[in-house]
């Protein structure tokens, strides 16, 4: 029979679900009996679907010849709406990366025909970046892919459970500073 650690109280419980984050736990429990491993039900977790779900994110973004942060970039643009520009600075802030890497994906983009760099204001010192009719288009069709395979991948919990668990989320990312408001 299958037994895991109930995530309420680091007890084995008998609901007939496991996962190799229930095994681990398991043996923490039995070498290690008074450390709490909560944070591994959870973060643990956490980590692995990341980590599961990247490679089918990642094949969406290449069949649209992008990296995932070229795709960061044209998805920061595009949800910041008309006319889809930003200054390189609002970017990073935006995407939480350096500015240096941010110059980086930006001169790829510029590149590929996808955004272009644009003089504003007379302030030639921090171009803005604004989407090309391509880069729009581009980035449309590889965020629907992407969002459309994220819910594939979210099947197999029920509509409430999505919200309970994105509400749980949502809690946990702000306690933990990790979270920014977009105003």
């Amino acid at each position: 029979m299958s037994r895991h650690l109930d995530e309420n109280n680091g007890e084995l419980a008998g609901d007939g679900l496991h996962d190799g984050i229930d095994a681990r736990r398991a043996q923490w429990a039995r070498e290690l009996p008074r450390v709490d491993t909560r944070g591994m039900a959870i973060l643990g977790r956490a980590r692995w679907i990341t980590l599961a779900a990247r490679p089918r994110i990642e094949a969406i973004f290449d069949a649209y010849g992008l990296d995932t942060g070229e795709a960061d970039v044209l998805f920061t643009l595009l949800r910041s709406g008309s006319p889809y520009r930003l200054r390189p600075t609002e970017l990073y802030k935006s995407m939480m990366i350096s500015s240096g890497g941010v110059t980086n994906r930006i001169a790829k983009l510029v590149k590929a025909g996808l955004v272009r760099q644009v003089a504003a204001d007379g302030d030639g010192r921090s171009l803005p970046v604004e989407l090309t009719d391509e880069g729009m288009a581009r980035a449309r069709q590889a965020f629907e892919a992407d969002m459309a395979a994220e819910s594939e991948m979210l099947e197999s919990l029920s509509q409430d459970e999505q919200r309970q668990l994105a509400s749980l989320l949502r809690k946990l990312a702000l306690s933990l500073g990790s979270s920014q408001s977009l105003e």
